[in-house]
């Protein structure tokens, strides 16, 4: 495919994303992904003085539980006489998808005593776990991944609070076997409000670990993923019937909060209203970088599950409306037409194709202003053509989506009865 077909002529780069480099028409390296940096005093300090006190709070609770987590895991390693800690296996976590009669089961409630040992001593848990294969042991990490402890990412934590609540209500939630499983469910919800930044976004990882794990994070549909939960919760129906109304009015009152960030983080330029990054900034707002490959720029798959989500409020205020029209207006004017990304016969590498009848097709990263794809190497080099990246990223990350077909099919419905 020609250069030219994803390298229009460059009028600007934006000042959000990239420190730029002297540029041609068509340049193979476009920029440099700059760090994200971490939630520090340093970076409190210069906000204004009604805002300081609240994100000073939040950040010393987020020392005091990491502090905590280190302290809990050495001494169990200390104590068990190891070395290093024990890993678990690898897993995608518990199941939501059994039929429902599995949940009031033996096998439920043995894999649903398994998820409270692997929670942390901050209420949350890990990511790419196998929770069933065993019981936490003492010296053990709480999760596969190294790094950090508790997450949001990948749907950790919020699958196995979803699990949990299953095997609470299906065996009868009054039921004294019941009672740790609604004290670890409760622990998880409180380490989600807990989490909630000032703002009302969410860190990718709490306590914070620093980087991008402490930007606003909409990567993977991670703050989506968590007021859905909270919606479910807020609502008090099956599985969360149990839930006290004190803390369902809290996630509700949790979830106002977090809307107002989505509003207030959907990128701006030129005075209207696009779409959104994959992280934010929490001070400032503005997107940010995640890992050296993923840029601040408009990230279309994220976006579409935030603009799904703002459909399903009930009686949307008019920010609301008028944030998911926009968004739809990007999406229309930005998807790809008669172009596919795949291996054809023959080949080794993904690259475009044209193909007449595709469906339609949308970029991960579009550059802020422009709206041409990006795309990012391991080296933090930024590029504006595919087949420029190494190949180990060019064929190991989702560069192209059709995520967005979704949001503008549900579109048309939302937007004809408003």
């Amino acid at each position: 495919m020609p250069r030219s077909f994803f390298s229009p002529p460059l009028r600007f780069l934006s000042g959000l994303a990239f420190a730029s480099l002297p540029l041609a028409a068509s340049a193979a390296v476009i920029g440099t992904n700059p760090p994200a940096p971490p939630l520090s005093p340093e970076r409190i300090a210069p906000l204004p003085a009604a805002q300081q006190t609240a994100w000073r709070d939040y950040l010393t609770r987020s020392q005091r539980a990491l502090a905590a987590d280190t302290k809990f895991y050495a001494g169990e390693i200390k104590a068990a006489g190891l070395t290093e800690a024990l890993v678990p296996p690898k897993g995608s976590g518990p199941s939501l998808k059994e039929p429902a009669a599995f949940y009031a089961s033996a096998e439920a409630r043995r894999i649903a005593e398994n998820v409270v040992s692997f929670q942390t001593p901050a209420g949350g848990w890990n990511k790419n776990t196998d929770f069933a294969a065993h019981p936490r042991r003492p010296g053990e990490r709480s999760g596969y991944e190294a790094g950090y402890v508790g997450t949001f990412d990948n749907d950790a934590t919020m699958t196995p609070l979803a699990f949990l609540a299953r095997v609470i209500s299906a065996g009868n939630a009054d039921r004294p076997e019941a009672s740790p499983l609604r004290a670890s469910f409760q622990r998880g919800i409180e380490y989600i409000l807990g989490a909630q930044f000032p703002n009302g976004g969410w860190p990718q990882v709490w306590p914070l670990e620093g980087g991008y794990h402490d930007m606003i994070t909409f990567n993977d549909g991670a703050i989506i993923n968590l007021l859905t939960l909270l919606r479910e919760v807020a609502g008090g129906n099956a599985p969360y019937a149990f839930v006290a109304s004190d803390l369902r009015a809290r996630a509700a009152a949790s979830i106002t909060r977090g809307v107002d960030c989505i509003l207030a983080t959907q990128i701006v330029f030129g005075g209207r209203r696009t779409v959104w990054c994959q992280q934010h900034d929490p001070f400032t707002l503005t997107p940010a970088s995640a890992r050296n490959y993923e840029m601040p720029s408009q990230s279309s798959s994220e976006s579409a599950g935030i603009m799904i989500y703002l459909m399903a409020i009930p009686n949307p205020s008019p920010a609301v409306v008028a944030s998911v029209r926009a968004a739809a207006a990007w999406f229309q004017k930005t998807a790809l037409h008669d172009v596919t990304f795949n291996t054809a016969p023959g080949e080794t590498d993904r690259q475009l194709h044209h193909v007449a009848g595709s469906p339609a097709l949308w970029p991960r990263y579009a550059e802020i202003g422009s709206d041409r794809p990006l795309f990012g190497d391991r080296d933090k080099t930024i590029h504006d053509n595919v087949d420029e990246i190494s190949a180990e990223r060019r064929n190991g990350y989702a560069w192209f989506n059709t995520h967005p077909t979704r949001a503008l099919a549900l579109f048309e419905k939302w937007n004809a009865q408003r």
